[in-house]
């Protein structure tokens, strides 16, 4: 059957174009959703009268697609989860658990457009993933998955760094104070 796409359709084609495709996913699914129309000649003169603005959306697409694409290759997720001595995690990093971390650096982005490298991830470590942008682009964003207990041993240790820095700058402090006061005291 002969339709002409009023939307693009992952694996059929973009908007405007003219497909052949079989009668059932025409029947159930392309027509009743409004993703095509019949290929007629009344139909085929409303796109073609649409032409201009369709070719403008696909270069906007395009331009945003490209913008994204260099915005995500720079982006490296840190994912935290719960994981046992060995490294490795209790459950799995997913491409839903992704899009979340996407979210909070504010890329909004559909989680079936992620796609995570051998479908989900079982061990801490470094990874990547695939995130499929407009036509046949893509991007490549770094993922590094760390268990909440090193995370937690290392804030740890950190507050315990900064607290004993705090002191020992408390302690010069304290020493310096009676030598300043010796200074005016002479003075």
């Amino acid at each position: 059957m002969k339709i002409i796409l009023n939307q693009d359709v992952p694996n059929l084609g973009e908007e405007g174009d003219v497909c052949v495709v079989k009668d059932g996913y025409a029947r159930n699914y392309l027509l009743p959703t409004g993703a095509a129309v019949l290929y007629n000649k009344n139909n085929l003169a409303v796109f073609k009268s649409r032409a201009a603005a369709i070719e403008k959306r696909k270069a906007e697409k395009r331009a945003a697609s490209a913008d994204l694409k260099q915005r995500l290759d720079e982006v490296k997720l840190h994912i935290v989860v719960a994981a046992g001595e060995s490294g490795k995690l209790f459950g799995s990093v997913t491409s839903a658990m992704v899009q979340q971390e996407l979210a909070k650096l504010g890329f909004e982005i559909e989680r079936k457009r992620i796609e995570v490298a051998t479908h989900t991830i079982k061990m801490t470590g470094n990874y990547t993933a695939r995130v499929h942008l407009y036509e046949n682009e893509s991007s490549v964003i770094t993922l590094i998955v760390e268990s909440e207990a090193d995370v937690k041993a290392a804030e740890k240790a950190a507050e315990k760094a900064a607290k004993e820095a705090a002191e020992k700058a408390a302690k010069e402090a304290a020493e310096a104070a009676p030598a300043a006061e010796e200074e005016k005291a002479e003075n």
